[in-house]
């Protein structure tokens, strides 16, 4: 099975390589401030193109600020939404982009989910700015590169538009409600950011409907379907009552923009909470994974989790 944690379409910064798109660069090799220049889309939002890189490309990371916006400073572990443009620096077309997608791309700050050469070029940016990256091969793809679109000790450069930010916290907080229904799993009601344990009841039989309950009731926005969220989760399954994934092992949040999610328990039970509350969801097999077996959750299983809805972007 996929984790849960990318159950969504992945770019290349995670993974690999997307198809490029059609826009294409300049040959005049034009330069400005030391990174190949924006010949056309200059401004915040619009789709840009780049001009061939001259010369010997930095041998450190290179940021240059395009346009400063307003917003708050990123940092270390904050969520971040932006769309971007990446080429190789002797190139002349892009090999991948997010401009013209229906969603910007949720970057973590500082999680190393991507390449270093983003990590540390975003990290002290302001939300609204339009940054350029020059990112030598060992902050990008290093001597193996990402074939097919980008060789070997390649020196990338991106345009990056950081449309959103958010700080996230360690743990939902907020009112603790009673779990009083003993045919349901308990769950734990720590918020120090550590392992939130769920407990399956035994000889007890499992829901035939969707359970998404409070079990911390925070105070922030309601969940709508066209949001995406940022969670923690312990997932289990009801019959073995065994941990399947949990976000507490890595110690990273998963942004999940609900309109993508493909698990039809997951979006009901998180449409219509509030940010910043942990619930119990609980999945019955015909809003979870059905008949089919998934990795290491057999067929028909109800799945039961512990979720901290930490923000909404």
């Amino acid at each position: 099975m996929r984790r849960l944690a990318g159950l969504l379409v992945v770019p290349l910064l995670l993974l690999t390589t997307a198809a490029c798109g059609d826009d294409s660069g300049s040959d005049s090799a034009q330069m400005k401030n030391g990174a190949p220049a924006i010949t056309k889309g200059a401004s915040f939002g619009e789709t840009p193109t780049l001009s061939k890189g001259k010369g010997t490309p930095p041998k450190e990371l290179k940021v240059v600020t395009i346009s400063e916006g307003t917003g708050q400073v990123l940092k270390k572990n904050d969520i971040a939404q932006v769309h971007y443009l990446g080429q190789v620096w002797d190139g002349k077309e892009p090999f991948d982009k997010s401009f013209g997608r229906p969603a910007p791309f949720d970057v973590t700050i500082g999680a190393g989910a991507v390449i270093k050469g983003w990590d540390q070029g975003l990290e002290g940016q302001k939300v609204g700015s339009r940054v350029e990256l020059v990112i030598p091969p060992e902050l990008g793809y290093g001597a193996q590169g990402s074939p097919p679109k980008i060789k070997g000790d390649a020196t990338l450069v991106f345009v990056v538009d950081i449309v959103k930010g958010a700080t996230v916290p360690a743990s939902a907080t907020g009112k603790e409600v009673a779990q009083e229904n003993k045919d349901l799993p308990k769950v734990g009601t720590n918020t120090d950011g550590k392992e939130v344990s769920v407990t399956v009841p035994k000889d007890t039989a499992e829901p035939t409907k969707l359970v998404s309950d409070y079990v911390i009731e925070g105070d922030g926005p309601v969940v709508k379907d066209t949001d995406s969220v940022v969670v923690k989760f312990n997932g289990k399954t009801w019959k073995d009552d065994k941990s399947f994934e949990s976000t507490y092992t890595s110690d990273q949040t998963v942004t999940w923009p609900l309109g993508e999610l493909s698990v039809k328990g997951l979006k009901d039970g998180l449409v219509g909470k509030k940010a910043g509350s942990r619930i119990l969801l609980v999945i019955p097999p015909d809003q979870g994974f059905g008949d089919k077996e998934q990795g290491t959750i057999p067929a028909k299983s109800t799945l039961v989790f512990s979720l901290d809805i930490l923000t909404v972007m």
